[in-house]
């Protein structure tokens, strides 16, 4: 690691992409995102009539961000960058399950 200016601040590195894959696949805090989420966006269509026809979550890979590198994962689809392997986690597995319960007739 580099710092292009010294600072008399302390700096902390947290490395978060080293941890056990299962870890990596329980994203229970983007789940509770996405079930608020979801839950307003039936509320639109109930209450207000609003006409919505589809949702994209953000994002379905873990890719590289622009602020963040390859560090921060945001993705419902884990990737392991050294053999390029996906992993659903388990966001996936809460949209899945959401959109065919309220899936249109």
């Amino acid at each position: 690691m580099h710092l292009r200016r010294p600072t008399k601040n302390p700096y902390f590195k947290n490395e978060n992409s080293i941890q056990p894959i299962e870890a990596a696949l329980q994203d229970t805090d983007r789940i509770e995102y996405f079930r608020g989420y979801t839950n307003a966006l039936l509320e639109a269509v109930h209450q207000d009539g609003v006409d919505v026809r589809s949702y994209f979550a953000w994002s379905l890979l873990d890719n590289f961000e622009w602020a963040d590198g390859y560090q921060t994962r945001f993705g419902v689809t884990y990737v392991d960058y050294k053999t390029m392997k996906r992993y659903p986690k388990d966001s996936v597995r809460f949209l899945k399950e959401w959109f065919e319960k309220h899936k249109a007739p």
